[in-house]
């Protein structure tokens, strides 16, 4: 038996408290350090960002690459951060009067999440500093987070369950494993992966809460839910894979032909669909939760709305995963 499924819920929230105190960290004295970006090191490793696909970069390139969607990859998470942290608000008021252990570990839960979104907007600041003008993070961040919160708490959880098991996944089989990454870009990831193995801990938690509260026709329309957040997340993905597709040819410094050209877009918009939508529901940890909670035909809905975009990142086998 899983060491998780031996403890009881309360056990859980009260290991979360108990590694939430003891990993606690600054932005200033614990991860920047005074510190800027040298655009001589990489931001994400090869197999987030996939550049085998493209043979045609040279090692500059392939370096710009991984600056460009590494820049993309923290402003994303700082937008996921966004309504995560609104959302677990709602959900502390649940505890307030009731488990005041839960109450804490949530709460943490949701200061942690504005930290990270600050610690996200002086990346940003810090990238634009060193990095060619005319960068654009395009999903408005407001109308996203107004849209996600619009939907069942069940998906949403199921969301944030699954982007913030992949934050684990990234860092500890890929980033961590990387030498020639920024270490600044490094940092980051290292103190947001310490804060967010105990944020995947509690959304596991609230998810299980939540769905026990469901009968048939309400988990029905949370998966409705879910299959349009899922939508929405590609959709937001497409609107940013063009954008930091033309920045690249725009900064590369010498010119692409037209099949060049289209194999970046369509790179930089399969490595998105990986990073952010596929390396989440393959990841055994959040598939095994999600099928607990599903029946068989909701689950063949939810196969139904991944396939074409799993479809496009199957040929990823031959570089190999993360």
């Amino acid at each position: 038996m899983n060491i998780h499924q031996a403890e009881l819920p309360s056990q859980r929230y009260a290991k979360c408290i108990e590694v939430s105190r003891r990993i606690r960290w600054d932005i200033d004295r614990d991860v920047i350090r005074a510190r800027g970006f040298d655009v001589a090191h990489k931001f994400l490793p090869d197999g987030l960002t996939e550049v085998a696909r493209l043979p045609f970069l040279s090692e500059d390139e392939r370096r710009l690459m991984s600056q460009v969607q590494g820049r993309t990859y923290a402003n994303m998470f700082r937008l996921v951060e966004r309504f995560v942290g609104a959302k677990m608000l709602e959900v502390g008021r649940d505890h307030a009067l009731g488990d005041q252990i839960a109450l804490e570990a949530v709460m943490r839960f949701t200061e942690e999440e504005l930290k990270h979104q600050e610690l996200f907007r002086r990346i940003e600041m810090l990238a634009a500093e060193n990095m060619p003008a005319g960068y654009r993070f395009m999903p408005p961040t407001d109308d996203v987070a107004n849209f996600v919160l619009g939907k069942s708490t069940w998906a949403i959880l199921a969301l944030t369950c699954c982007i913030e098991i992949v934050t684990q996944v990234h860092y500890r089989q890929s980033m961590e494993l990387d030498d020639s990454l920024s270490p600044l870009f490094k940092d980051v990831f290292l103190f947001h992966w310490k804060e967010e193995s105990q944020h995947a801990i509690i959304d596991e938690l609230e998810w299980v809460r939540d769905d026990a509260k469901l009968d048939d026709m309400a988990r029905h329309r949370a998966v409705d839910d879910l299959i349009e957040l899922i939508g929405a997340v590609d959709g937001l993905l497409q609107l940013q894979a063009t954008a930091d597709a033309e920045y690249f040819l725009a900064n590369a410094g010498r010119p692409f032909t037209e099949h060049e050209q289209a194999d970046v877009r369509a790179g930089l918009l399969d490595a998105y669909r990986w990073q952010y939508i596929v390396s989440g529901v393959e990841e055994p940890r959040f598939s095994k939760l999600l099928t607990s909670l599903i029946d068989e035909r909701q689950g063949e809905r939810l196969g139904a709305a991944l396939a074409p975009i799993v479809r496009r990142t199957l040929n990823r086998e031959m570089f190999g995963r993360i």
